[in-house]
Formats: C-alpha cells, structure tokens, sequence
C-alpha cells in the first residue's frame, strides 16, 4: 500500500534577505587614508617582519621565541581578516556585533600581548645564545616594538571611536 508523504517550505526571513540583497561587496577606499588605517596596514607590514625574522631561525629550540611566534603571527593573522573587514565594509552588513567595542577589545589585547612578546624578545636576545641568529632575533625585537606602538596608536584610536558610541 502506497504511503503519502507531505512536504512542507518554508523560508526564513534570514534566506529572504540573503536573496534579497546584493551580492556585491562595498569597497571603502578611503579606509586606508585614515590614521587607524595606515597604522593597520603598517601592523601587517611590520608584523610579517617580526615573524619571518624569527620563522627563518631555530626559534623552536627557545621557547620564549616561539612565544614572540605566536603572538606575531596570531595578530597578523587577525589584523588582515580586520582589515578585510573593514575595507569591504562587512562590518555594515552585520549590525549585531558591536565593532567599536570588537575593534577595542582587539586594539588592546594586541597591544598588550604584543609588549609582552616584544619585552621576551627583547631579553632573550643575547650573542651567547646563538650567534647566527643574533641579527635575525635583535631586528625582530626592534619591529615587534614598532608593532606593539601601532597596536597603542590604534588601541587610542578605537577607545575614542568606543567612547564616543557610548556617550550617544
């Protein structure tokens, strides 16, 4: 004996505005024209520095620099899919995140653990440790402190930007 069978659609309104809008990303050109901008693309660049320096050693054999790795290539990692977001403008597409408060927490905890990594390698440069490697170590000591004061800059720029949201 045959069965019948019943099926049932239904759309939810979050598959009708998916279909509904375009499919097209926005492109913020100015973006980068801006101080926290430039200070990003200035994290990737030098960031991409500090880890490659230390990537092309025997880093592995010291644990506090694969520490500084983590760290390095954690935040570069974050701050190019940041910056993805905010050149294509994602972050208009999904107002439920609170971006100020996202862009602040990011800002701050890059900066913190970023001293910290930047302090480690800083003190675990030392010629006795390993001589072929000692240029490598020290030029990314001296850009992860470079990082660590774009992380500041932007870690302002991101509490103003917080601060004048919660004042509205």
């Amino acid at each position: 004996r045959p069965r019948s069978h019943t099926v049932t659609t239904t759309s939810s309104s979050f598959t009708a505005n998916l279909s509904g809008s375009s499919s097209t990303l926005a492109y913020d050109r100015e973006f980068l024209r801006t101080v926290p901008g430039l200070l990003m693309v200035t994290e990737i660049v030098l960031g991409l520095l500090v880890w490659t320096l230390i990537a092309g050693t025997e880093y592995f054999l010291y644990p506090a620099f694969g520490w500084v790795m983590f760290v390095a290539v954690f935040y570069w990692v974050l701050t190019v899919f940041f910056l993805i977001i905010y050149m294509t403008m994602t972050y208009t597409r999904i107002p439920q995140v609170p971006w100020t408060t996202v862009g602040l927490c990011f800002n701050g905890s890059a900066f913190i653990l970023y001293l910290i990594a930047a302090i480690v390698d800083a003190s675990s440069v030392t010629k006795e440790l390993d001589s072929h490697n000692y240029n490598s170590w020290a030029a990314s000591s001296f850009f992860a402190f470079v990082v660590t004061s774009c992380y500041a800059g932007n870690t302002y720029f991101s509490f103003i930007s917080w601060r004048s949201r919660t004042l509205q």
